[in-house]
């Protein structure tokens, strides 16, 4: 079964579905998606050796990068999840997988920029990580980035480290495949379900770099609107 690439709506209507008509947990299906993505970082041989730096937005696809930590630390690899956005700013399945990591011993922080002046002081760690993982922002965005999160994709871009995105690279539009205002350019993107409808854009390879489709659960009576024809 091949599932064509999505549009956002679609991305959105299939979790919702997922939840309301059959009682799947969201909290399932993003297990699934960040271990799919954990193991795809073991398959390119990172392991106890290795140390992974992942980047955390406040949503979704910040609890996805909390799930790929707990994975790759239970494999013995040294993680470091930083999240931008304060802990009480967290909600729902994103506030759980901080809660996991934090009750897991974890090394996690939630940095306030502000307050830490800047983001300067994470450049070392950035510098000595043999993966970055961006589990920034999702399908849902449709305004440009701004602020720290703008000024944290052009750092990372500009790092020299190899960047494995969650879903899609931060900042990229899921339908137009453009940049809303900056985005990640990732050596690889583990996208969950199907490609997004954006990735076949002219240029969007640049952002996304090799792109591998994870399954997450989801039950084929809810995929069958969306199966390619053949």
């Amino acid at each position: 079964m091949k599932i064509r690439p999505l549009a956002r709506d679609e991305v959105r209507s299939i979790d919702e579905r997922a939840a309301r008509e059959l009682g799947l947990s969201t909290l399932v299906l993003m297990e699934n998606a960040g271990r799919g993505a954990a193991a795809w970082l073991r398959d390119q041989g990172v392991g106890p050796s290795s140390k992974v730096w992942i980047a955390c937005g406040p949503g979704n696809n910040g609890g996805d990068g909390g799930v790929v930590a707990r994975h790759l630390d239970s494999w013995g690899v040294a993680v470091r999840v930083v999240w931008f956005a304060k802990a009480d700013q967290l909600r729902g399945d994103a506030a759980a997988q901080w809660k996991i990591l934090e009750k897991s011993g974890i090394d996690q922080v939630a940095w306030d920029a502000e307050a830490r002046g800047g983001l300067e002081p994470l450049a070392g760690e950035i510098a000595a990580a043999d993966w970055l993982v961006d589990g920034l922002l999702g399908t849902g965005l449709t305004r440009p980035v701004e602020g720290v999160l703008h000024d944290l994709i052009d750092r990372l871009n500009h790092s020299g480290r190899p960047i494995l995105a969650l879903d899609l690279p931060s900042g990229l539009d899921a339908d137009s495949g453009r940049p809303l205002g900056i985005a990640i350019k990732a050596r690889a993107t583990v996208t969950f379900v199907a490609p997004k409808l954006g990735f076949s854009a002219e240029g969007a390879a640049g952002y996304t770099g090799e792109v591998s489709v994870v399954e997450i659960g989801v039950p084929r009576r809810s995929l069958e609107p969306f199966i390619e024809a053949r």
